[in-house]
């Protein structure tokens, strides 16, 4: 095989337009520039975005089936309000799932995998600093997403990617509040002490206390 034919094969497919407004009206969502309970209509969203009706009416369904838009009568398609009783729920599959998935990171994890995990709190103490909460949220998402890689387990892994992806929106309105982010970037480096040491229960503990924080200081900005 000639090396323009291997150059074809590794190019990326094309995004469709379909794909790229989903991902820009769900930007917005998570960034809460399109506000809990805002009304967004087809035709609007079209002018601000740039795009054609159609794949912009193709992004809503897909954010249907994501729990991030609804339809009301006589309102249309609205962004979807974050309750006490959807955090309530998110929390408790949280402090189950993750303290478990703990658990196995302070056995399983690998040198290379708890230098990286230093490696991110010492950027979110840097983000911290600078207040920068877009920087903030991607290494937080990160943050977990590399300790369920290292916990090892395929399955958990893929309930806590589905679970953190949903999680998003109310990640950035926790991390809005500019006296929650040193504590964020203080619970994740406990959590890597209780890692390091190989200890599973103060691993879990370090997890949950964090989850619960989370939990708290969202009850503050609600």
């Amino acid at each position: 095989m000639n090396m323009a034919a291997l150059d074809v094969m590794e190019m990326p497919a094309p995004r469709s337009l379909r794909d790229e407004a989903y991902d820009a009206i769900k930007q917005r969502i998570i960034m809460c520039l399109f506000r809990p309970g805002e009304a967004l209509s087809e035709a609007a969203v079209s002018a601000t975005l740039g795009y054609g009706r159609t794949p912009v009416r193709q992004a809503f369904d897909r954010l249907m089936r994501d729990g991030l838009v609804e339809v009301l009568p006589r309102k249309g398609i609205i962004v979807r309000p974050i309750t006490q009783d959807e955090i309530r729920d998110m929390v408790e599959v949280r402090l189950l799932n993750e303290g478990f998935c703990a658990r196995l990171a302070a056995e399983r994890a690998e040198p290379a995998q708890l230098v990286a995990l230093d490696a991110n709190v010492a950027q979110g103490a840097r983000a911290a600093g600078a207040r920068d909460v877009v920087t903030l949220m991607t290494l937080d998402r990160e943050f977990h997403a590399a300790i369920s890689t290292a916990a090892g387990n395929p399955v958990l892994g893929e309930i806590l990617r589905n679970l953190h992806e949903r999680a998003q929106r109310v990640w950035f309105v926790s991390l809005r509040a500019p006296e929650h982010h040193r504590r964020v970037v203080d619970e994740h480096a406990a959590i890597v002490d209780a890692l390091r040491s190989r200890d599973p229960e103060a691993a879990e503990g370090a997890v949950r206390a964090h989850i619960r924080s989370f939990a708290d200081n969202l009850k503050r900005q609600l």
